[in-house]
């Protein structure tokens, strides 16, 4: 692997997210990254046992041979919308760059999959191609590099599940592309680490899923992570809107989160905004929200709308 030398006190360059196909780039660690993992509610444990198996990885690839032990260095996040998967990623990159030593400077690349799509015949494999070749693998060679892809299916759908009736050849050869970009980047790179997400996982082309080392199912919040979620965001209103605090009190908060099985962080989150909208006379001040406009917001989240 060569490297590209660079003053000590050099910056390591990014690339533009003016390119296609780039959603975010950004040096590691990184403080935002840091707040996304310290607020994402997972079960006891799963965050650190995310954090040790991708150090373990970054440990293991640069001294033992592909060949006996093929480690391409990805970890697939997968899970219904709203669990916090990109949320998760984010953080992990986060504490990766934190925790890993002697590797040098990290960088944060985030790809967007629908970018790289386009009905023109072979558009989307040189696309793909591009990316991995002269971004991916030119990050790679200055230093350690987290990859985020969101939603992987996009670029890695199951070639099985197609037709060539009603899906462009080009489509096939994307998916063939980014799986020997993943290939040459193991191969070459054992300092990059891929956290790819989907809420597809059954889309996902059974390649790509035997290429990662590692699997987890971001899990709905349990009645815990419902009430740390529906506290955290209840006061965060009531610090501008005091009275609020009142849905905070024992008895409300669990009503709360009774009322609340089976959704996701986001919609949890979103039903403390939808509660101040539930009566007319609420609306222009959450000052006046109730623990019934509570209610009937999270019953509409889990219904899928008014009813």
């Amino acid at each position: 692997m060569t490297l590209v030398s660079r003053s000590a006190h050099e910056p390591r360059p990014l690339p533009s997210t003016d390119m296609p196909g780039l959603a975010d780039t950004r040096h590691l660690p990184d403080a935002e990254f840091q707040r996304a993992w310290d607020a994402i509610l997972l079960p006891a444990d799963a965050k650190a046992r995310l954090l040790r198996q991708a150090v373990t990885v970054l440990t293991l690839r640069p001294e033992v041979p592909f060949e006996q032990l093929p480690l391409h260095g990805v970890i697939l996040l997968v899970g219904t919308p709203g669990v916090g998967k990109t949320t998760v990623a984010r953080g992990l990159a986060d504490r990766i760059a934190r925790v890993v030593s002697g590797l040098g400077d990290f960088a944060f690349v985030e790809l967007d999959p629908h970018a790289l799509t386009s009905s023109s015949l072979g558009r989307s494999q040189r696309a793909v191609e591009h990316l991995f070749t002269d971004v991916l693998e030119e990050q790679a060679a200055i230093g350690p590099l987290v990859v985020l892809i969101d939603e992987v299916e996009t670029i890695a759908t199951d070639r099985s599940q197609l037709s060539l009736e009603t899906n462009p050849v080009d489509v096939i050869r994307a998916v063939d592309a980014a799986l020997v970009g993943l290939d040459r980047l193991a191969r070459k790179y054992s300092n990059v680490l891929i956290i790819a997400t989907s809420n597809l996982e059954h889309a996902i082309d059974p390649a790509l899923r035997s290429r990662a080392d590692f699997v987890y199912e971001v899990p709905l919040p349990d009645a815990d992570a419902r009430r740390a979620i529906l506290h955290d965001t209840i006061s965060a209103v009531a610090r501008q809107f005091s009275a609020v605090r009142r849905l905070l009190e024992p008895a409300a908060l669990q009503a709360a989160v009774d009322a609340s099985d089976g959704l996701d962080g986001r919609r949890l989150r979103k039903s403390v905004a939808t509660a101040c909208s539930v009566r007319s006379d609420a609306q222009a001040d959450p000052n006046l929200v109730t623990l019934d406009d509570l209610l009937v917001a999270l019953g509409e989240m889990r219904s899928g709308g008014m009813q």
